[in-house]
């Protein structure tokens, strides 16, 4: 008598996400980025009767998938994205996985010459916001986050600060400084400080750059800062310390795409730079700094904290 064959092993189904884990993204422009790049994403949407027609699209796209849609008003808008800050809309979302770095992927990044753009320790998800906005509005189109219980991850304020830059950036982790040694084989490494003795910066050289922005309070680390081909800061007035990360990104983003393509007219004017130090050196040197002011970050984190509570709706 023949045996029956075994029933082969089905595959189990992915498995649903706890409602903390899912993202709540608000605001037209972001839900709208959402939607354009990753739809599959969206679970459910929540949207004020003045932008029905806007979001048409939207909701076609989950009516396809079954999954729900409707209209709401504004205090229970508040009440499903925690903020009064939703912009009347709110999207339930799956989280984009963060992809590992690894050295067939710098090597495949290498062949096209664009920047890279790396944080090292920004632990304000409203700079993480920021920051990808910027790198979404000049094109720079990947994002590196080190792996450190520190570092800010995209999450609901991050989400609403970006206005649907998380969507146009790839995000990657890497475990830093560990990581540089395989960048520096192909990219210009550009750490930021505060450092004195700074010399204008040259046109770079044949390898693209990877610029690095450390922790708001304490900078970058000295182990970093010794990794890194040079530093640069970008000089003020005098009467405050430094800028916050996030604008001094965009300012450097703007000064990077223009040198990148090919525009480099005024720009040694505007950007300074100082030799990277050595171990030694760095070890003695004083840490460089974006925020000078301990309170002012304490106060902006604590309200991304008090705008990222989860209600479920």
């Amino acid at each position: 008598m023949r045996s029956r064959p075994r029933n082969k092993a089905k595959a189990q189904p992915a498995r649903p996400l706890h409602e903390r884990e899912l993202l709540r993204i608000c605001g037209l422009t972001a839900v709208q980025a959402l939607f354009d790049r990753d739809p599959g994403r969206a679970e459910r949407l929540f949207f004020e009767p003045a932008l029905k027609g806007e979001l048409d699209a939207a909701c076609r796209t989950l009516a396809r998938a079954h999954k729900p849609y409707r209209e709401a008003e504004a205090a229970e808008l508040a009440r499903i994205a925690g903020t009064v800050l939703h912009g009347g809309v709110v999207a339930i979302a799956r989280p984009r996985p963060l992809a590992d770095l690894d050295p067939d992927t710098i090597r495949a990044w290498v062949q096209d010459g664009q920047p890279l753009v790396i944080l090292d320790g920004i632990g304000n998800p409203h700079n993480l916001g920021a920051i990808a906005r910027s790198a979404a509005f000049f094109g720079l189109a990947r994002l590196v986050l080190a792996d450190r219980p520190d570092q800010a991850l995209p999450s609901d304020a991050a989400y609403r600060v970006a206005e649907g830059g998380l969507e146009y950036v790839a995000l990657y982790r890497a475990r830093l400084p560990a990581a540089l040694y395989e960048l520096r084989r192909a990219y210009r490494i550009v750490g930021t400080s505060l450092a004195r003795g700074s010399a204008e910066i040259a046109p770079s050289g044949d390898r693209p750059v990877a610029l690095i922005f450390g922790n708001e309070k304490s900078g970058l680390q000295k182990t970093t800062l010794a990794l890194c081909d040079e530093a640069v800061k970008i000089p003020g007035g005098g009467l405050v310390q430094s800028l916050n990360v996030a604008s001094a990104a965009a300012i450097l983003f703007y000064l990077l795409t223009r040198s990148t393509s090919g525009s480099r007219e005024g720009r040694t004017s505007a950007i300074k730079r100082s030799r990277a130090p050595s171990s030694q050196a760095s070890t003695s040197g004083p840490p460089s700094r974006y925020f000078n002011s301990s309170a002012t970050a304490s106060s902006v984190d604590n309200a991304s904290r008090r705008g990222s509570r989860r209600i479920r709706p």
